[in-house]
């Protein structure tokens, strides 16, 4: 019945690899989840490359993968996910933000052709299972494993998963931009009373005017829905790649001294949901 969780790649935007990204990370969204038996996976951003070579190496065999949605930095990982070219493996994906008949299959299968990729998709030998949902939905994953999702104010839509299991709760927010002032009511509903909540935190609100429009949130946002909705802790995500180590750890201290449930992600950070 444990509930564990592990971030792959904590980045928005862009993959920001480097000596001044070092200590917080630049790989793009990925978070795993450990839910008894059975494994979650957020997104298929760049950090999803690390996370095969580790489920390979300890013969894990099938996962599914929620997808937020199919704008690069959270899919541009998967043609390099090892563990789907493995023929005996299991991957179920699932995207809840297409609309007009647009299929995930079709989408991460776009990717993976010329002139952008020179490997087809067809090449990956694990059995590849895709099913589309409408953001809104309950999903029942496994037994003892339920997903609530909502719609997410983002260009080309995104989809927030409430994932519970074992009593606890984490939820995955990203990628939305707030109206300053006006909580949004349907992400405090999908994260009322929650363990954990994993929030767009791409911008502090200084820089918040400015990107107006681009589809993002803040820290001190995030901070202020998680104390209304009585959420135990939420991890400060999806950084701007023009955010290095220097200002991570200045956001992180503002943050940790405006509220003590607040902390910034890293890349390779576990955590035990309890």
């Amino acid at each position: 019945m444990s509930f564990k969780l592990k971030f792959w790649g904590v980045r928005g935007s862009i993959a920001c690899p480097g000596p001044r990204h070092m200590i917080y990370g630049g790989n793009t969204s990925c978070v795993e989840l450990a839910l008894g038996g059975r494994r979650v996976i957020l997104d298929a951003g760049t950090g999803i490359r690390n996370l095969g070579t580790w489920f390979t190496r300890k013969g894990f065999t099938e996962a599914t993968i929620l997808l937020s949605h199919t704008h690069w930095d959270h899919i541009n990982g998967f043609p390099f996910f090892g563990p789907a070219f493995e023929a005996g493996n299991h991957f179920h994906i699932m995207a809840g933000h297409l609309t007009h008949g647009m299929k995930i299959e079709t989408v991460l299968a776009g990717q993976m052709t010329h002139p952008f990729f020179p490997v087809p998709i067809e090449v990956m030998h694990a059995r590849l299972t895709f099913e589309d949902f409408s953001a809104g939905e309950t999903l029942d994953l496994h037994p003892g494993v339920r997903v609530r999702t909502a719609c997410l104010n983002h260009p080309d839509r995104a989809t927030a998963y409430r994932i519970e299991h074992a009593g606890k709760a984490v939820c995955y927010v990203t990628d939305t931009e707030h109206a300053p002032g006006k909580p949004d009511e349907t992400i405090l509903a999908l994260i009322e009373g929650a363990d954990l909540v994993i929030y767009d935190s791409t911008y502090c609100d200084a820089e918040f005017p400015e990107k107006a429009g681009w589809g993002h949130s803040t820290w001190q946002e995030g901070i202020r829905l998680a104390r209304a909705a009585g959420v135990r802790k939420l991890a400060i995500f999806h950084h701007d790649p023009d955010h290095d180590d220097e200002v991570m750890a200045r956001i992180e201290a503002q943050a940790r001294a405006s509220w003590a449930g607040a902390f910034v992600a890293r890349e390779d950070m576990r955590l035990v949901i309890g």
